[in-house]
């Protein structure tokens, strides 16, 4: 097992980062390094680029699908907002990692401008992957949902 060394001052350079923006999560790669550091939980997740084959040193979350936009089953954030996994707080969630949904079902719900918008399956199938957390802010586009 190859170790690879944490860059203390990167990860805290982007945590101040995040804490000044108001982001929930920032993300920097290089050829040779991927750091990812994100409000809540411990969730700094610091790894070598796949050639170099190591590894993650620090992981408090799961990995997501590699190149999760370009999968075929993505389900991508119609826009910008906050996404709510269930209908109200201490309800079920939509949606769990190895559920069946079918089109048209409600996935999740993204808030925007005080209007909570539901983000519906575009086909049947299989949650592969769940992307983003509760209350959690995202971008246009940003991958939420893999279905295979």
């Amino acid at each position: 097992m190859t170790k690879t060394s944490i860059d203390s001052e990167a990860i805290r350079q982007l945590a101040t980062l995040l804490g000044e923006t108001g982001l929930n999560e920032i993300e920097y790669e290089t050829e040779s390094l991927r750091i990812r550091v994100a409000k809540g939980a411990a969730v700094a997740h610091v790894a070598a680029a796949p050639a170099a084959a190591a590894a993650p040193v620090a992981v408090a979350a799961p990995a997501a699908p590699a190149d999760a936009a370009r999968h075929p089953g993505a389900v991508k954030a119609p826009m910008v907002g906050v996404v709510y996994m269930s209908p109200e707080p201490g309800s079920a969630a939509f949606i769990t990692v190895g559920a069946s949904v079918t089109e048209g079902q409600t996935l999740l719900l993204i808030e925007a401008m005080k209007t909570f918008n539901p983000v519906k399956a575009p086909r049947s199938g299989k949650i592969a992957a769940i992307l983003v957390d509760d209350s959690q802010p995202v971008e246009y586009g940003e991958p939420l949902v893999v279905i295979e």
